[in-house]
This record gives structure tokens, C-alpha cells and sequence, in this order.
């Protein structure tokens, strides 16, 4: 058992916080204010730089590293803001590992070169009006039509709707009830019968554009589909690495957080000394530091574990308990660096009020808090609950 980073880490670490806190600033408070996302020549320079394909096979142009070695990555991308680490999000951990563990060669040799080099972006659309946490209940159809499919519904709450080149779409693909006959297929975001909703506006994720999907007899070619009916628990198994990333975004503001929260205590002064002087300040510094370092620890430990299991990831236990516990600090710890910072927290210009804001996001993205402390108790007792009463 060894706490440090090899040193490969350490400079993947350092290259992506150099990069990140020397190009990114500027563009996150500008992305922040005018809400767009990553612009394409930016993420054209992601790509160059190998961040959008650090654990992705290196036949496709990925650098073929582990899972520790892409939330490091992450981790330094989301201390500027979750909205420029958002691209990286979405190749490391998110639906483009959906299609390299599942999609055929024939998708991956086509989608995965274009993620790696930042000319594509892949977006995941699960939710639907009426299947969100019960997301068996949805009822968008892939229907069998010649040499392919059609597919029609409706999604909801699109993390890159209308942004995104390709989306990895959760549809049933028979009538079978519940889980049996959900799949995956790839749908384009310029297929004829593709139209995307005005772009919600929420508390925070100024910078990842979210839109509702209609989705109205679409033709799609059979080699777009990802994985079909009966398919709906390994797509939940591979959600493990996703829960871990989801972590690190919100691991990212916390420890951001803490780190301003340092220097403003160290500079601003009351009553003739540094506010750092005051235990009070101490006190809190102190409780943001353990907050910090044990999220960071059960990410890592999660992901690390991961290569010992026979699929290569997070067990739903491990990954589970950090994305749960994570979710949770980090409200506390952007709250604790608002407090601290006082007025200067509050107030727009500093970043720590944004931080407060995108913190509340990742505790209801990617499973809810107490959805994730269901599975933690699932996996201690051995056996599924059936929440339907």
C-alpha cells in the first residue's frame, strides 16, 4: 500500500496543473459569464496536449494510462472550473468509455480518434420526463427497421444537448418490462429527426450547455447500436468510473476552495494580524483540509482497486462511497470558503460563490446523494432493494 504518486503521476499531475492554471482562468470566468461551452480550438489544443485521451486505448490516439492517472488530470482541469473540465469529464470517464468498452471496432476506430484529438464530443442522454433515478421506467424505443432502426422519444436533462456531435442514448430495444430490454445506441447530432430544447437555466454549470432531445423517427444504421437488449446492467457496471469522475469534479472545487481559502486567511488582516491568526479560521481551515483529503483518498482508492477487478473497474461499492462522500464536502467546504472569505466569497469577481453553486450539481448528476447511499447499503448486504413499494 503506497500513498504517493509514481513519477510518471507526478509530472502528468504537473504538466496538466501548468497548463490548466496558465491557459484556463481567463477562459472559465469568460465561459462563466456568457455561458458557452469549451470553444473548438480549445479543445483542438486539449486534444494536442493528450488530456482527452489519457486512459483511452493508444490505437486510437489515447495515451493508454489508468484510471488514477485520468482523475489527476480531471482533478486539475476542474480546480479552474467544472465547465472546462467538463470535455475532459466526458472522454476520461464518461460516455465515451461507453463505447470503447462496448461499441464495435468499427465505432470505435471512427468515434474515439475524433474524441482524442478534440474534433468530436460525445454527450450520454438517459433521463426522460418520467425515468430519472427510475430509470428502467424510460421509453425511448429502438425499433427494428430494415438494415437498422428507428428510434423515437423524448430525453431530458442532456449534459452537452445540442452541443455534442454524437450522444449515447439509453432506449429499449423490445417490450420486455423494466432493465430487459434497455440497450444503448449512438445517435448524431445531425440525423434528420434530432431537434434540442432552449438551453435550461440552472443554479450553476454556466459553461455545459443542458437541452431536452426529441427524438422523432430517427434512422439509424445498425452499427451505431452500442449494446442491446438485456444490456442495461453492464451499462450500470461501467457507471463506476463515471461515479468517480463525477467525485473528482467535485473533488476539484473543494480543493480549490480550500486553496484560496489558504492564501485570503494568510493575507487579509483584522485587528492589526492575518484572520489566519484566529482559531476560529484555523478551525476551519482544518476541517476543509480532512474533507479534501478523504474524498481524494476514496476516489483514488476506488480507482486504483479498479485494476484488480475482472472488468478493470470501480467496484459500485468503492465508487459509490466516493462520489456520495464528495458530493456532500464539497457543499461544505465551497460553504466554509464562502464563510471565511466573507464578503469577498459572496461576491461574483472571486470564484468561490460559482464554486458554492456547481457544487450542489454533482450530488443530483450521475445518481443522487441518497441514491448513492442505496447502492453503498445494496453492496454491503449483498442483494438489490426494490424501491417500487
Amino acid at each position: 500500500m503506497d500513498f504517493t504518486l509514481t513519477e510518471e503521476q507526478r509530472e502528468l499531475q504537473e504538466t496538466a496543473r501548468k497548463f490548466a492554471r496558465a491557459e484556463l482562468p481567463a477562459l472559465a470566468r469568460d465561459m462563466e459569464e456568457k455561458d458557452y461551452p469549451v470553444p473548438h480550438d480549445m479543445l483542438r489544443t486539449y486534444g494536442e496536449m493528450g488530456f482527452l485521451g489519457v486512459n483511452l486505448p493508444e490505437q486510437y490516439g489515447g495515451l493508454g494510462m489508468g484510471h488514477v492517472e485520468a482523475l489527476l488530470v480531471l482533478e486539475e482541469f476542474a480546480q479552474v472550473s467544472n465547465a472546462v473540465a467538463f470535455p475532459v469529464f466526458e472522454a476520461l470517464v464518461g460516455p465515451v468509455r461507453t463505447i470503447e468498452r462496448f461499441g464495435s471496432d468499427q465505432m470505435k476506430a471512427r468515434i474515439l480518434p475524433e474524441v482524442i484529438k478534440g474534433e468530436k464530443v460525445v454527450a450520454v442522454s438517459m433521463s426522460e420526463p418520467d425515468a430519472g433515478t427510475a430509470l428502467t421506467d424510460l421509453k425511448t424505443t429502438a425499433k427494428p427497421s430494415g438494415d437498422g432502426y428507428v428510434v423515437n422519444g423524448y430525453k431530458r436533462w442532456t449534459s452537452g444537448g445540442g452541443h455534442s456531435d454524437y450522444y449515447v442514448t439509453y432506449c429499449r430495444f423490445s417490450d420486455e418490462p423494466g432493465a430487459s430490454g434497455i440497450g444503448a445506441i449512438l445517435l448524431e447530432k445531425d440525423m434528420e429527426g434530432m431537434s434540442f430544447g432552449k438551453r435550461e437555466e440552472l443554479m450553476g454549470f454556466r459553461g455545459i450547455p443542458t437541452a431536452d432531445i426529441s427524438i422523432e423517427d430517427v434512422e439509424v444504421p445498425a452499427g451505431n447500436v452500442i449494446i442491446g437488449a438485456g444490456g442495461f446492467g453492464k451499462l450500470m457496471s461501467a457507471f463506476g468510473l463515471e461515479r468517480c469522475g463525477n467525485a473528482t469534479q467535485a473533488l476539484g472545487l473543494a480543493a480549490a476552495a480550500l486553496e484560496q481559502a489558504l492564501e485570503y486567511t494568510q493575507e487579509r488582516e483584522a485587528f492589526g494580524k492575518p484572520i489566519v491568526d484566529f482559531q476560529a479560521v484555523q478551525l476551519k481551515l482544518a476541517e476543509m483540509a480532512m474533507k479534501v483529503d478523504a474524498a481524494r483518498l476514496l476516489i483514488h482508492r476506488a480507482a486504483a482497486n479498479a485494476a484488480r477487478q475482472p472488468d478493470g473497474l470501480p467496484t459500485v461499492y468503492e465508487s459509490s462511497l466516493a462520489k456520495c462522500y464528495a458530493n456532500e464536502i464539497v457543499r461544505e467546504v465551497t460553504a466554509m470558503g464562502m464563510q471565511v472569505m466573507g464578503g469577498y466569497g459572496y461576491h461574483k469577481d472571486y470564484g468561490m460563490e460559482q464554486r458554492l453553486r456547481d457544487a450542489y450539481a454533482w450530488g443530483i448528476a450521475g445518481g443522487a446523494i441518497d441514491v448513492q447511499k442505496t447502492n453503498i447499503a445494496a453492496a454491503m448486504i449483498g442483494r438489490r432493494f426494490n424501491q417500487r413499494g
